[in-house]
């Protein structure tokens, strides 16, 4: 056995020194912002990117993966000096310490980006950014300006589109410089010429996409004042989509690129021609229909016209009194008529009703009358001999006097005057009226008593 070999000694392998270093490098250090000059920067086909990061004394190999570049604002290059934010950790494979880019800026731009923030929020509390205090944009303006680098592709973009969609409109380039440490007030002394111009309806600041440094002229505190004082309406668009500057918030409207504030600016002329030919179609059938109801008026207030002329009211009231007079004629004929109808019957009835004729009748009647009274008399005095002479027999028949005559008598309550048949009908003391044949007889009952 070696000397040197223990079985008390604790061997390493060299991945578990590299993992053990990763481990304790990962763990010990936070997220660091580091600022260098890229150098020695490599792009594979898998998209990563490899690159030292270096200044005067000292470089570290960096990494930047795919997911995290795509995510960058500017495309780096050899001799770039940026600012990134990464994690320390070890390339275990080959033990070479080295940065994991998680994100990545220009230097200078963090320090940009921090004064745009205070800016921002600052004018924002003013109340520079409030939608209230935006002006509506002109629907017809009159005339466009925009406010630009003549030379840049900006100001192409804009005619190009403005040419398109509305080629009538007319148009006023006001050249300014949009980068460098005099644009901003240049932009701010151009801006105001134009307003107090007064030659255009509404204002395009425009310019193409750039860094944030790049575009820092359009976030000068004193161009986003005068863009808010203007009383021309301004349009911003400056930069990309993804640029946002502060004239981009205090404008009266944002566009994302140039191109789009010339959509903005104008109305589609073809749109409007078709529109407009629309509205022509409707103006002429609205003004026809309308002709057409008046010349249906007039030919009706023309006929009514004729219906009540004097003349026409004048035929139709003769004819109304040709017509009336003739109903008189009639009615008058029909009257007459009538009338001497009914004097031939009053004739005839005062013939009927003369005294003379009426004691004629008179007579008659009475004659007829006394013959049938004497007649009616003799029968009624024939009946009542016959009626009498049988009534006498009956009576004589039923008479109680024939029964007193056989010898009955007949009894009565000499108090009530009823007639008695039975004992029990009357009572001792009670005076009874007794009548025979001829006399009666008044007597005073001392018993009574059935007999069997």
């Amino acid at each position: 056995m070696s000397k040197f070999a223990s079985p008390s000694r604790d061997i390493w392998s060299v991945s578990r020194l590299n993992g053990e270093i990763r481990t304790v490098l990962e763990g010990s250090f936070p997220l660091l912002w580091v600022e260098g000059e890229i150098s020695n920067l490599a792009t594979p086909r898998s998209g990563h990117s490899y690159f030292s990061l270096k200044d005067a004394h000292a470089q570290v190999r960096c990494a930047l993966f795919r997911n995290k570049r795509q995510l960058l604002r500017f495309q780096p290059r050899d001799g770039d000096k940026v600012l990134i934010r990464a994690r320390i950790s070890l390339y275990e494979a080959r033990g070479n310490f080295q940065l994991i880019v998680e994100h990545m800026e220009p230097a200078g731009e963090g320090a940009l980006q921090r004064a745009f923030e205070e800016l921002k929020a600052k004018l924002d509390r003013e109340g520079l950014f409030d939608a209230r205090n935006k002006k509506a944009l002109p629907t017809f303006p009159r005339c466009i300006g925009i406010v630009t680098s003549p030379t840049g592709a900006a100001v192409q973009d804009i005619l190009q589109i403005l040419r398109r969609r509305f080629p009538a409109l007319p148009v006023i380039i006001y050249p300014t410089l949009v980068q460098g440490s005099e644009a901003a007030a240049e932009i701010t002394r151009t801006l105001e010429i134009a307003d107090a111009r007064k030659d255009c309806g509404l204002l395009i600041l425009a310019r193409g996409g750039g860094s944030l440094e790049d575009l820092w002229a359009f976030n000068d505190e004193g161009l986003a004042r005068t863009i808010a004082n203007l009383e021309t309406p301004v349009i911003s668009a400056v930069g990309h989509e993804i640029d946002f500057t502060i004239a981009d918030f205090v404008a009266d409207r944002r566009a994302p690129t140039p191109s789009a504030a010339a959509e903005l600016a104008t109305q589609n002329q073809e749109q409007l021609l078709a529109h407009l030919e629309g509205l022509k179609q409707r103006l002429v059938r609205a003004i026809s229909r309308r002709l057409q109801e008046r010349h249906q008026h007039l030919e009706h207030i023309s006929h009514k016209l004729q219906i009540l002329h004097p003349r026409q009211q004048i035929l139709q009231d003769q004819q109304l009194l040709d017509e009336l007079g003739l109903r008189l004629e009639r009615a008058m004929e029909m009257r007459l008529t009538q009338n001497q109808q009914r004097c031939h019957q009053l004739t005839a009835r005062l013939r009927l009703l003369s005294p003379c004729h009426r004691i004629t009748m008179l007579e008659e009647k009475l004659g007829n009358y006394g013959q049938k009274l004497l007649h009616s008399m003799q029968n009624i005095l024939s009946r009542k001999q016959l009626q009498f002479a049988g009534l006498s027999r009956e009576l004589q028949a039923v008479s109680p006097l024939n029964t007193l005559a056989r010898g009955y008598s007949i009894t009565t309550d000499a108090t009530t005057g009823k007639v008695l048949t039975r004992s029990s009908e009357t009572k001792p003391g009670n005076r009874i009226h007794t009548r025979l044949l001829e006399g009666s007889l008044v007597s005073i009952v001392k018993s009574c008593k059935k007999e069997s």
